[in-house]
């Protein structure tokens, strides 16, 4: 499968979805990140957080792309749309993450605008949870067990956040995703909102169930003879 997970700034993706692309990655999917704005309005470490995305990206397998846009300045409109657009076409995108709408970062809001509408004819978009997220409400679950240290590595990869910035609290990030094990009766998980989500069931998929089936038929007439 080919992912595509958007966020406004260095650090989103990771806090959002992390847990979830490194399940992609350990399955052998293709994952391309774009990130819209270069993080310079933020708290600044030794290094950019240009190179912290960077390093958090190889630490994915990820192709990087970069919006272009500088912090606080995500547009509204056609702009941002078409360079969600390109980032779909370019990773031909099977499914996408991005932020969650209801959020009071205007950075956030204008991304995940542009990133529903870029995604109108995407059959799997799911909407990940920020700190600054408002009212979310996720109604879908992935299963992230033995993934939430290396979770957190990853957003280790932004340390400027993690030293310099409440929001980012590496111990949360466990609590949140026991929590979220809770509401989908696992142990640990990530939550989304769900804008669409198209499940196939392939031929591959529905034969060792077929199998399955047709062994338990013949025993069952073996038991009556």
């Amino acid at each position: 499968m080919k992912v595509l997970a958007v966020g406004a700034h260095p650090d989103d993706i990771e806090l959002g979805c992390g847990g979830a692309l490194l399940a992609h990655k350990r399955r052998g999917d293709e994952i391309t990140l774009l990130v819209m704005t270069d993080g310079s309005a933020g708290p600044q470490d030794s290094r950019s957080r240009l190179r912290e995305q960077e390093d958090a990206a190889a630490m994915l397998g990820a192709r990087l792309l970069w919006g272009g846009y500088r912090d606080n300045t995500v547009p509204h409109g056609p702009e941002a749309i078409a360079v969600v657009e390109q980032a779909i076409a370019t990773s031909a995108a099977e499914m996408v993450y991005t932020h969650a709408p209801g959020d009071t970062h205007q950075d956030h809001r204008a991304t995940a605008a542009a990133v529903l509408s870029a995604s109108r004819r995407a059959t799997r978009v799911l909407l990940y949870e920020s700190p600054t997220s408002n009212g979310f409400t996720p109604s879908f679950f992935v299963d992230i067990e033995g993934l939430v240290e290396a979770k957190q590595d990853l957003v280790r990869a932004h340390m400027s956040q993690v030293l310099k910035n409440g929001l980012v609290d590496l111990e949360a990030l466990e609590a949140q995703a026991r929590y979220h094990g809770f509401r989908a009766r696992i142990r640990h998980a990530e939550a989304f909102e769900c804008q669409r989500f198209l499940w196939e069931f392939s031929a591959v998929e529905s034969l060792p169930s077929a199998e399955k089936e047709k062994s338990r038929y013949r025993d069952q007439k073996e038991l009556s003879l």
